[in-house]
């Protein structure tokens, strides 16, 4: 009697990938279970918080040890009086940015579910993001506009460039810019909601954003880690390329210079020791490190993008 030697089936990248990953969560079942959150914890800012209020003398706009220039020298000599418009301004300056990406973060949801089923719970999700980054767009205007300042928008070159990035990027590209402008502001509002020392209508808006930001991150995490599985090699190395370019313009832009002309301090000497800061330097990289740690993880920092990364200064 012959037995015959059953022939071995080719193992692909993407299984290989896979493997190494482990299982990818059902789509349709993720979206669901954020849908459902979605219900249960979602809010209108225009209600939910008193924007008539007063806002609290002595009461910060930011917390002081994550304002840019917190134990520099010129930290050093500047008043309490300086340091609190500073953070004040550093808050605009970071609301700005926050508009300035969630418009482009709507575009790149809308053009991922232009093609996949409109009855899919994947695509009633991303339209209940979209929803939310509609509210948090208008709530981070009304902030700048109560605190007072004019809005602070991204240099007009990295605004050009975005027209770009975000026009040439691919799904997984999408979903890791995604995260990069998503997580570490994160980090960031997560200390300053129950900061006490902060103006309570920014804690409101940082716990507003904090509790539905976190199903956006997961959304999109789980989308990535989907992504860099089943896409072709070129898609996943075109990625790590064009994740490593965001970085380098996100950590450019995190925070606009011109709140140092506008508080008095000059623009140059202020951006020197904003880049020489040791403090400054953990502050970022405190903030990244849970997402560099999960694009580590699912293969996106290699090769030359992982160099901008720590070009970026937003990875050790």
């Amino acid at each position: 009697m012959t037995t015959s030697t059953p022939k071995s089936t080719p193992i692909s990248a993407p299984q290989i990938l896979h493997d190494a990953l482990g299982p990818l969560r059902d789509r349709e079942q993720v979206a669901a279970r954020l849908l459902e959150s979605s219900a249960k914890h979602s809010f209108d800012p225009d209600r939910e918080l008193d924007w008539e209020a007063p806002l609290v003398t002595g009461k910060w706009f930011w917390p002081p040890e994550l304002v840019s220039l917190y134990d520099t020298p010129l930290w050093r000599t500047m008043s309490e009086e300086q340091r609190m418009d500073l953070a004040r301004r550093e808050s605009a300056s970071l609301a700005s940015l926050g508009i300035w990406f969630e418009i482009i973060l709507m575009q790149l949801l809308v053009r991922h579910i232009y093609d996949k089923s409109v009855t899919s719970n994947h695509v009633r999700y991303a339209l209940t993001e979209i929803a939310d980054e509609c509210r948090h767009s208008m709530m981070f205007a009304r902030l700048i506009q109560k605190g007072g300042t004019d809005a602070y928008p991204v240099p007009r070159r990295y605004h050009n460039l975005a027209r770009v990035l975000k026009t040439v990027s691919t799904t997984p590209g999408s979903f890791a810019a995604t995260l990069l402008g998503e997580e570490i502001l994160d980090w960031m509002q997560r200390l300053t909601f129950p900061d006490e020392r902060v103006q309570p209508l920014v804690r409101g808006v940082t716990r507003i954003h904090v509790i539905e930001e976190a199903r956006h991150v997961r959304y999109a995490r789980e989308e990535l880690r989907r992504q860099m599985v089943t896409a072709p090699r070129w898609e996943r190395e075109f990625t790590r390329l064009n994740c490593g370019q965001a970085a380098k313009v996100f950590s450019v832009c995190f925070i606009n210079p011109q709140v140092y002309e506008d508080i008095g301090l000059d623009r140059r000497e202020a951006v020197a020791q904003v880049r020489a800061s040791g403090h400054r330097r953990e502050v970022m990289q405190s903030g990244a490190k849970r997402l560099t740690d999960f694009l580590d993880d699912i293969g996106v920092l290699r090769g030359p993008g992982r160099r901008m990364w720590q070009a970026s200064g937003l990875l050790a």
